[in-house]
This record gives C-alpha cells, sequence and structure tokens, in this order.
C-alpha cells in the first residue's frame, strides 16, 4: 500500500534530500521522491501523522492536506521545476497550457483557486520567479542580459529589464553591481 503526501516548500534538490534523508532516519520506506511529492510505502509500518508533521515543521516543510493546497503546490511546483531546474525556456513559451496540460485541469480553474488561497496570480507568481532567476544569472557573471533574457523566455532585454525594475525597483545593471545581493530562497517567493 502507498502513501502520497504533498510537501509544501519543498521546491529543490537541496530540499529532496533533507526530506528523504529525514524520513529514512524516521525509517519510512520511501519509493519515490520529487519536488512537492513523496510516496511512501505504508505496507511495512504505521505512518505517524504527528511524528511526520513535527520533522516536515522543523526542517521548514509542511504537509498539504487539502485539495486546493494541494493542486497549488502541484502549480508552484511545475513552474519553479520550469525555470530553475530545466534549461532555456522554448520560444514563446505558454505557461497557461502548459499548467493545463500537465495537470489536466482547465487554466481558468487552476488561475482562480491560485487567486483566491495565494492572493496573487499564477502570472505574478511566475514572474517573481523569474526576477528571481535573474537574480541569480546576474550573480553567476556568466550570462550577458540578452542571454538571460532569451534564456527566460523574454521577448526582448527591455522587456526583462522593465519587468526586473517593477519588480525590485533597480535595474538588472545596478542590482549587478550592487555587492549584496537580495535575493530570496525560491519557496518564499510569492
Amino acid at each position: 500500500m502507498e502513501k502520497v503526501l504533498h510537501i509544501k516548500n519543498m521546491v529543490c534538490d537541496r530540499c529532496i534530500k533533507v526530506v528523504k534523508d529525514e524520513l529514512e532516519k524516521l525509517h519510512y520506506n520511501i519509493k519515490t521522491i520529487k519536488l512537492g511529492e513523496v510516496v511512501i510505502d505504508s505496507s511495512s509500518n504505521e505512518i505517524d501523522s504527528a511524528e511526520l508533521r513535527k520533522m516536515l515543521t522543523d526542517n521548514g516543510f509542511e504537509l498539504i492536506d487539502d485539495k486546493n493546497s494541494k493542486l497549488i503546490g502541484r502549480i508552484k511546483v511545475l513552474i519553479i521545476n520550469k525555470l530553475h531546474h530545466q534549461n532555456d525556456l522554448p520560444d514563446k513559451f505558454n505557461f497557461p497550457k502548459y499548467l493545463s496540460s500537465e495537470l489536466g485541469i482547465n487554466y481558468n480553474h487552476l488561475s482562480s483557486v491560485f487567486s483566491s488561497v495565494e492572493g496573487t496570480t499564477i502570472e505574478k507568481f511566475i514572474i517573481r520567479q523569474k526576477i528571481e532567476k535573474v537574480k541569480e544569472l546576474l550573480a553567476y557573471d556568466e550570462l550577458t542580459l540578452s542571454e538571460i533574457s532569451y534564456k527566460l523566455g523574454y521577448s526582448s532585454v527591455q522587456h526583462l529589464s522593465n519587468q526586473f525594475k517593477h519588480v525590485t525597483g533597480l535595474n538588472p545593471s545596478y542590482f549587478k553591481k550592487l555587492k549584496e545581493q537580495k535575493r530570496k530562497p525560491i519557496d518564499k517567493v510569492i
């Protein structure tokens, strides 16, 4: 028998490692683990929900129980994975089509649920995630602004610069010069 756990804030490979290590310490048999989700073989031992919640909370994660929260978690994981863990976005990449296709749910419904629970739109979440990725790439100082623009699917450097300034209050060139760059952890971007 399997138990699927949806976990909030599990958004990077390091998060997966922490959750995996902690579950193994608690002697759970993990069948699969990926961003935002763990499948445990529950036939070998009982799942102690209180112990599980405490372990997750102690490590900055949260078990997601309700249907809408699970859906939002899946939306965030798909967006974060696409922007932070894959190569360049294809030209004219369409997030609404991608999310609808991956989740098998009409985008208008996804958008409505996301907005009602998160207090922001999916589009704004995507923009903020893109800007965090731009900050990361600027900090590495390996790509030009034009290359970053292309990599993240912006129509132009000007479009990226305008969006960057709107979100951060700084233009990308000035941000790049800052000694203390103001980046956020992926799971704190909303």
